[in-house]
């Protein structure tokens, strides 16, 4: 008997509010950009709650123009638990297409490749197997919202 094979469940839906992005300049790894999270939503089956203000994104753009994510914020739940989420992905694209998301236009989600694996450090309680659990997650943006789909690995 092999181990068992992995799925995905749907958990819930993170609507991420943001700032305009600004470059903190370029380095020998490329150019670092800050994006302020000035708030949102988390709906779903799994979740519900806010994002508080405060968090970042860190995300690196890198000489081939593909973008390391770095995104570090804290979800408020429904009953007020809060739980520290650390976000690390990936987002590949043509010049042309991070172009125009970098100016906040609409970019079909098909046109560009970006997924993450959010960690969640939740306190003992009911949100407690967020932080027994992996997870990966989906991402487009829609104006200045980042919208995120998190999916539980089975």
């Amino acid at each position: 008997m092999g181990p068992v094979q992995p799925g995905l469940e749907p958990a819930f839906t993170i609507e991420a509010d943001i700032a305009a992005p600004r470059s903190a300049g370029i380095g020998p790894e490329g150019e670092r950009l800050h994006i302020p999270i000035t708030g949102g939503r988390v709906l779903g089956p799994k979740l519900t709650g806010r994002i508080l203000p405060g968090g970042s994104d860190w995300p690196l753009i890198t000489p081939d123009g593909n973008s390391r994510i770095e995104a570090r914020y804290t979800i408020e739940a429904e009953d007020g638990t809060l739980i520290y989420v650390v976000n690390k992905g990936i987002r590949v694209s043509s010049d042309a297409m991070r172009e125009k998301l970098r100016a906040g236009e609409p970019v079909a989600p098909d046109q560009f490749y970006t997924r993450a694996a959010p960690v969640f450090d939740a306190p003992d309680g009911p949100h407690r197997w967020l932080s027994e659990r992996l997870f990966v997650c989906s991402l487009a943006p829609a104006g200045r919202t980042i919208v995120i789909n998190v999916y539980c690995v089975t």
